[in-house]
């Protein structure tokens, strides 16, 4: 069986948090100011609490033989643009770093799509950090286009 048949996409648990902030911590380009000092803890357990509670966000985690190798969160959005349509919206997408380049992120994005088909949703949509070159061959091959130009706004040094 390869690596992929065994691969398991399942909403993020309680367990999986020390695993996700590792994985998160570990990503230089990303630039986010994730940590796995333990003073962050509560930030990173309150955060979760809140997806979880969240009617229109879910956090995945990618799973092989029960190590957490991936992650993305998915968030509807009801827009009056597109008469009234539903839009998902993926983010936090992160292969752990020793996982890379195995078909995994593909299947997390997959699986992503899939749920915005039964949702009935008019668009999927993603942002990638614009040094991330190789993520932008990624998500082009997997059939997105680059077509809108992103700005932000940072309110906090973290």
């Amino acid at each position: 069986m390869s690596d992929l048949e065994a691969l398991v996409i399942r909403e993020a648990r309680p367990g999986d948090l020390e695993a996700l902030i590792a994985m998160f911590a570990g990503d230089a380009l990303g630039g986010h100011g994730d940590t796995t000092d333990p003073d962050a803890r509560d930030d990173y357990r309150e955060a979760f609490e809140a997806i979880a509670a969240s009617a229109n966000d879910t956090l995945y985690v990618a799973e092989l033989d029960g190590v957490v190798v991936g992650t993305f969160q998915t968030t509807y959005t009801r827009t009056l643009t597109g008469r009234g349509s539903a839009v998902l919206t993926i983010g936090s997408v992160q292969t752990h770093a020793d996982w890379r380049g195995r078909g995994i992120g593909g299947k997390m994005i997959e699986a992503a799509i899939a749920e915005a088909r039964v949702e009935d949703c008019r668009l999927v949509q993603l942002m990638s950090n614009s040094n991330r070159v190789d993520a932008h061959r990624f998500y082009e091959r997997l059939g997105f286009t680059p077509s809108h130009l992103g700005f932000k706004m940072k309110l906090k040094g973290r």
